[in-house]
């Protein structure tokens, strides 16, 4: 038995199919990362005008990963149902500008520190709220946006 030469046709480790896959991607691969700084930019900007005391419900996290998925939940219904949209405003918008705007992982930390803090209770609180607020705004949402679109159109 032989070993293929790189570089033979149908040889995945060429360079030829490297490079036309990184052409594909690479636009894809900006738009998520200009959308995910923005949007990272817009909850950092959220959490300074309004800060959350030490020890306290996370208000801004909260209501930027609610507000977060009621707008991905009407952006999904308006690109797949009522528009066709550029190939990169779903990358762009849905999973840059949305993903970076919306916070899990500063969910995780402040449930962390309610619970270093001895808020216990309110950390409890506060991990069931927001996943059952954030499918409930998602839900609502695009249900809503279904409506209007259904309305519009008759």
């Amino acid at each position: 038995m032989t070993v293929p030469k790189t570089g033979s046709v149908g040889d995945a480790r060429s360079p030829a199919p490297r490079r036309s896959r990184w052409r594909a991607q690479g636009p894809v691969v900006a738009a998520v990362a200009l959308g995910g700084g923005t949007g990272a930019a817009a909850r950092y900007a959220a959490s300074l005008w309004w800060p959350t005391p030490t020890g306290q419900f996370p208000w801004t996290t909260f209501g930027v990963n609610a507000v977060g998925c009621a707008v991905i939940g009407v952006f999904m219904v308006v690109i797949t149902e009522a528009r066709a949209a550029h190939h990169l405003v779903r990358p762009f918008f849905g999973t840059g500008v949305l993903g970076g705007f919306t916070t899990f992982s500063t969910y995780a930390v402040d449930s962390r520190y309610l619970f270093a803090d001895g808020r216990a209770r309110l950390g409890l609180v506060y991990l069931a709220a927001t996943p059952l607020v954030a499918l409930t705004a998602v839900g609502l949402a695009a249900w809503t946006a279904r409506r209007v679109l259904k309305w519009r159109r008759s």
